[in-house]
């Protein structure tokens, strides 16, 4: 397990991408969990996201939400290389 995680709903638009590959592949650290729901109704179908760390990003297209995601990473990693 990462010591970042990043939740993704199942029936989210961001999974237009395979996010799961593409954050594993890039950080290693990190942890993605694919759920059948994380209770932020009607969210899914209107904007892609997910959660990083207990904090919800989003964007309006799959790769605008994926560059925010990355970025929250790595605000996320900066933590721990201290």
């Amino acid at each position: 397990m990462g010591i970042v995680v990043v939740e993704v709903c199942d029936g989210n638009l961001i999974n237009e991408l395979d996010i799961e590959s593409i954050i594993e592949s890039e950080y290693p650290e990190v942890a993605v969990l694919m759920n059948e729901c994380l209770s932020f109704c009607g969210m899914c179908a209107v904007r892609p996201y997910a959660i990083v760390n207990g904090h919800r990003v989003f964007a309006k297209t799959p790769e605008a939400a994926l560059e925010k995601i990355r970025a929250k990473i790595e605000e996320e990693l900066a933590i721990y290389a201290e």
